[in-house]
């Protein structure tokens, strides 16, 4: 008790990373609508201040431009010395291409640490990825990534190879930041790299100013997708090999008719209920011991680095059915 009592007391300032969801009070969390309230300074890019001026009356506000991200964390650690309460506000979640690590950094080389007198609280909020896959109905109900083309901090080298990597491995993919004023031709790499994996007619979904007054959403194929009215508002969410669309709605099945019957809800030939797919990892650990193929020509066939596959053929174990079973979270999701 004693020792809460005196972090208590030593905390002078605080800093309360905000995310504001897409901007919409409607999808202001709670937390986040108490923090704004409980703040003596409000710190964010001109854009973001706006999307919460009715909160704001009567509190210090200190405007940002875009790119001057560092600049809002100093000013947010100076407040915060001086024993004020800072909101530092992102659109989305401040932990997702939000300001949360640029004031870590700025923390740390002050030589903050948790123990210091300054708190830190993040307080989450939806990312553009989630609201904008709301809108379109389910894309990233199977696995999927989000993948920044602003090369201003990150060398395209780095975003293509992650590009690349996400398009072979048939991720659903979220792209941020697709393009600016000064930034046009990102987007067209972007869709130069998947097109190299993926079909032509995959489904792509462009959301611009999710929950916002112009919010516009646009159907397109990966092919045609850099016709499409894209700017540094949008955030474009092209699907993998089996996501589709119908009456409007872009979904990507998770995988269910892979092992039951939709209509019936019995399993496939082969497959059981609550345990792995035949083609899970045991039945392939099975399928490439007994397929007489070399580590190169299973490398090969299966798109994997040679040299998993001759480690994995070496310490292959017995298939061991207990260990196989799921549980009951792994069976709902």
């Amino acid at each position: 008790m004693n020792n809460a009592m005196n972090n208590e007391i030593k905390k002078s300032g605080k800093i309360m990373l905000v995310g504001i969801g897409p901007g919409s009070n409607d999808h202001l969390t709670a937390r986040a609508r108490a923090a704004i309230a409980e703040a003596d300074t409000i710190i964010g890019y001109v854009t973001y201040i706006r999307l919460v001026t009715d909160l704001i009356e009567g509190k210090e506000i200190i405007k940002k431009s875009m790119t001057e991200e560092l600049d809002r964390a100093i000013e947010a650690y100076a407040r915060a010395k001086q024993g004020k309460k800072v909101a530092l506000i992102s659109s989305g979640d401040a932990g997702v291409y939000g300001m949360a690590g640029p004031t870590f950094e700025v923390l740390f080389q002050a030589g903050w640490t948790p123990d210091s007198d300054i708190e830190v609280e993040i307080v989450p909020g939806a990312s553009a990825l989630n609201t904008c896959a709301a809108l379109v109905g389910a894309p990233l109900t199977h696995d999927f990534c989000a993948i920044s083309l602003s090369d201003l901090l990150t060398p395209w080298p780095v975003i293509a190879r992650r590009l690349n990597a996400a398009a072979d491995a048939d991720f659903v993919v979220a792209l941020y930041n697709p393009k600016s004023g000064r930034r046009t031709r990102q987007i067209q790499e972007a869709r130069r790299l998947f097109l190299a994996h993926r079909r032509p007619d995959t489904p792509v979904a462009i959301v611009k100013s999710a929950y916002r007054p112009k919010q516009r959403i646009e159907f397109t194929t990966l092919d045609k997708m850099t016709e499409c009215d894209i700017g540094m508002l949008s955030t474009v969410l092209i699907g993998n090999s089996s996501t589709f669309v119908r009456d409007g709605l872009m979904v990507t099945p998770r995988g269910y008719a892979s092992k039951y019957d939709v209509e019936s809800g019995g399993t496939h030939a082969g497959e059981q209920a609550g345990r792995s797919l035949s083609t899970g990892l045991n039945g392939w650990l099975e399928t490439i011991r007994s397929s007489g193929k070399t580590p190169d020509e299973l490398a090969a066939q299966y798109g994997l680095p040679a040299s998993y596959i001759a480690a994995t053929l070496a310490e292959i174990p017995e298939t061991d059915q207990e260990n196989d079973s799921e549980s009951a979270e792994d069976v709902v999701a």
